[in-house]
C-alpha cells in the first residue's frame, strides 16, 4: 500500500494560543492517529527537533493509503486541520528501489 507523509508547522495564531490550549488540540490529534492505528492502519505521528533537542521544526505524519485522494481525506480530519491551527502538505513517498517497507503493525 502506498506510504504518505504530511509534514505541518504550526500557524502563527498556533503559536499565540496558552499552552495549555495547544496541548488540548495536540491530544485530540494524538487520540485521533490512536484510533486509526487501532483500526488496524500504520500511522505514525511526531514532531522535529533540532540538535539542541527543541522542538520547532514542525510535525510529521507517515501512514498508508490506497491513493493520494483517499490519504487527503483521511488528514483532513486530522484536528489539528479541522481546526485550522497548522499550514500542511501532503505527499506520497516512493522508494527509490521500488520496495515497499514492512510495518509491524500493518494488519492485512
Amino acid at each position: 500500500m502506498p506510504i504518505f507523509i504530511k509534514t505541518e508547522k504550526f500557524k502563527d495564531r498556533t503559536l499565540e494560543l496558552s499552552n495549555s490550549e495547544r496541548n488540548k488540540f495536540l491530544l485530540m490529534h494524538k487520540e485521533w492517529v490512536k484510533d486509526i492505528s487501532n483500526s488496524g492502519h500504520y500511522i505514525h505521528s511526531g514532531y522535529l527537533i533540532n540538535e539542541k533537542k527543541m522542538p520547532g521544526g514542525g510535525g510529521l505524519l507517515i501512514f498508508e493509503a490506497t491513493n493520494y485522494l483517499t490519504a487527503k481525506k483521511i488528514i483532513e480530519n486530522d484536528p489539528m486541520i479541522k481546526h485550522d491551527l497548522v499550514i500542511w502538505d501532503l505527499q506520497e513517498w516512493i522508494s527509490i528501489d521500488g520496495s515497499q517497507p514492512k510495518f509491524s503493525n500493518h494488519l492485512g
